[in-house]
């Protein structure tokens, strides 16, 4: 049902990593893939980070045009080896974005309630009943 009603408008799926020592990490991967770091953001004079300076929040390895990488270090999270990867969805609307959060919410376990972002994006979090973790974001124009 999702397929068909959702079909051709998420803009991508992105595989986002978290891991310790993400700048040195975020490095290492580009000098395996190669392609070029971007959007890097630091936790510094962020409030919600506070006590997290130095630390990534967010990086990205463009290896192409199609393929990109996203990373970011672990904050205060209980992550085990295996579970550090979460599939980030890139979507098309407001509409889209609630109606996804809602289905994937129904069985599963809300990670981080869907609210407005200081990135300018409704952005949101969920662990679906098979332990997938989805990181929902609509980038607002």
């Amino acid at each position: 049902m999702y397929l068909i009603l959702f079909g051709g408008l998420m803009k991508r799926i992105i595989p986002h990593i978290m891991i310790e020592n993400c700048k040195e990490a975020t490095r290492y991967y580009h000098s395996i893939f190669g392609g070029e770091i971007k959007n890097t953001q630091l936790s510094d004079g962020i409030e919600m980070f506070k006590g997290q300076e130095g630390k990534y929040i967010h990086a990205e390895l463009h290896i192409n045009n199609v393929c990109v990488l996203y990373f970011a270090d672990i904050f205060n999270s209980h992550i085990s080896q295996g579970s550090q990867i979460q599939l980030a969805l890139d979507l098309e609307s407001e509409s889209e974005i609630r109606t996804l959060y809602e289905a994937l919410a129904k069985d599963g376990q809300i990670k981080m309630e869907l609210q407005e972002t200081f990135w300018g994006a409704t952005f949101g979090v969920v662990l679906d009943k098979y332990g997938v973790t989805w990181e929902l974001n609509y980038q607002k124009e």
